[in-house]
């Protein structure tokens, strides 16, 4: 018998695995447990990715927010300038100043420039970086701004640029201005920020133009991106060590017990080591050792199995070898009293097979009839004392009796069992019992309930059981019959069965001295039923 060891290792190298179960790996793919627990974490990282996408789309807002307030302005302005005496006009608007530096201009309708709040040196100015002095992050904070313009179908800006001389033509707005209808114009800096103009038509047919840049929106966009794209390191790197963790502890034990239940399916190797994992406390270690009990469960059956079937061979082989001997005597017999003795030496073989093979075929199919069986209550005292009558009447061996001890009450032991099987049980001791008993002896059937158990025992008073061969008698084909019998008359397998009947009903059988030192007490223990 090979035992199962609690072992993580394989039974034999990876390289020399059954072409069956290196297909069976590779047949896996994307299906197996591990890219699905990759493909759950990964679901917060495109949700991640996506919020960078998402600040795109805050930005176009806050650009469309930021625009019509420059064109409220622009309005506000035009009209203010309106209500303004002409001399004081431009002196007015040239002192104005604006809190992010927004540049005013006057454009008289000739397209010159009357007023330009830029002209007064106090005056706040917003900056355009050059580009050539940018420093790394900057340049690398651009390059972001247009990949992810890309991805999200960013419409191309035109490019901001100062003309000189400076005149009201550089400014497309401005020629499609009216009087109370600002236009709005968006464009890019040469450092990657937005540019906002809005101009807008004021009295005697001058124009107001305001210009705008929106570079702390990209700061802050830049400094969100920059915090989610942190985040999306973080979650990444969280969910790949989530996903490792969890093939580690979840996908490889169970791919290490499927590889193994594999390998016991194709049969290849006799001894399969099922990795039982007692480290593990949870379901997968619960998992792991019902496998490897299971697996030590099959291999027992199997080589019990194969056992049967070479005892069956051996037991065979006997009574056939006697019977081919006295088939091949016969041929060259002619004496009438040598003859007959031989054709009673080939009954007695045949008889022989024929008991051999109907308690095999008992024996081989006990097992699954047991499983299929519905067990019921029973009671073992009627079930007693019913055989104790079906034998007195029957007839019994000449002068040995059959008695029933003891006195119950109506369902005093009751059992949950199979009648029919444990009638055979308490048959095949009573026949046991029998065919020890000496003339003038008595086979005692009793019956005793107490602690959670039900006792059924045939006792005789025969030789005995000596105490050393007390666990070969329930073993298959093991046979020690009385000097008188004759040989042959039993297969051996009669307290075999008897035993396998008992340990399916959850009891177990023994066999002792009788209290008078005289036989053997043969003693079934059964579970009582529960009331």
């Amino acid at each position: 018998m090979v035992s199962a060891i609690a072992s993580t290792k394989p039974d034999r190298p990876a390289g020399s695995e059954p072409s069956e179960v290196q297909e069976w790996r590779r047949g896996l793919g994307f299906g197996s447990l591990r890219a699905r627990i990759f493909a759950v974490n990964i679901i917060a990282v495109i949700v991640l990715a996506i919020m960078l996408l998402y600040l795109d789309t805050v930005r176009s807002r806050l650009l469309d927010e930021r625009t019509a307030g420059l064109a409220h302005q622009a309005t506000t302005i035009a009209g203010f300038a309106a209500d303004l005496p002409d001399a004081s006009r431009v002196a007015s608007l040239e002192r104005r100043s604006f809190e992010r530096g927004t540049r005013l201009r006057l454009y008289a309708e000739n397209g010159a420039v009357l007023a330009d709040n830029w002209r007064q040196p106090a005056t706040a100015r917003f900056v355009v970086e050059d580009p050539a002095r940018a420093t790394w992050r900057r340049r690398s904070a651009r390059f972001i701004d247009r990949v992810l313009e890309k991805v999200g179908s960013f419409q191309p800006l035109p490019v901001y640029r100062e003309a000189v001389p400076d005149t009201a033509a550089q400014w497309p707005e401005i020629a499609d201005a009216g009087a109370g209808k600002p236009v709005t114009k968006l464009r890019r800096a040469a450092d990657g920020s937005f540019m906002i103009a809005a101009a807008t038509r004021a009295a005697g047919g001058s124009v107001v133009h305001l210009t705008d840049n929106a570079g702390d929106l990209t700061r802050i966009l830049r400094a969100e991106r920059l915090t989610s794209f942190w985040l999306l390191l973080s979650v990444t790197g969280l969910t790949l060590f989530l996903t490792w963790y969890l093939a580690r502890t979840i996908v490889r034990p169970l791919r290490m017990l499927a590889i193994a239940a594999h390998r016991v399916r194709l049969g290849r190797s006799r001894e399969v080591i099922v990795p039982r994992l007692p480290e593990r406390r949870d379901e997968i270690g619960a998992l792991a050792r019902a496998l490897s009990d299971m697996s030590i469960a099959l291999r027992q059956r199997i080589d019990a199995t194969e056992a049967f079937a070479a005892d069956v061979a051996h037991e065979l082989k006997n009574p056939l070898a006697s019977l081919r001997s006295a088939v091949d005597t016969l041929e060259s017999i002619e004496a009438p009293d040598l003859r007959a003795r031989l054709m009673t030496v080939i009954r007695d073989d045949v008889g022989r097979i024929d008991r051999l093979i109907t308690d095999i075929s008992d024996a081989s199919r006990l097992d699954a009839e047991l499983s299929r069986t519905r067990f019921v209550p029973v009671d073992a005292v009627a079930l007693a004392t019913g055989l104790v009558a079906a034998y007195q009447t029957a007839g019994l061996p000449t002068g040995v009796g059959i008695a029933f001890a003891g006195e119950y009450g109506p369902e005093a032991a009751m059992v949950r069992g199979d009648p029919a099987r444990l009638a055979q049980v308490l048959r095949n001791l009573i026949d046991n019992a029998l065919s020890f008993s000496p003339s003038g002896g008595t086979v005692t059937l009793a019956v005793a309930a107490g602690d959670g158990l039900v006792t059924l025992s045939v006792g005789d008073e025969g030789p005995g059981v000596p105490v050393e061969n007390r666990r070969d008698v329930f073993k298959r084909f093991y046979s020690q019959r009385p000097e008188a019998e004759d040989f042959g008359r039993h297969s051996g397998l009669g307290l075999s069965i008897a035993g396998a009947i008992v340990e399916a009903h959850g009891g177990q059988m023994r066999v002792d001295d009788t209290p008078s030192g005289r036989g053997a007490l043969f003693s079934v223990e059964l579970p009582a039923l529960a009331r």
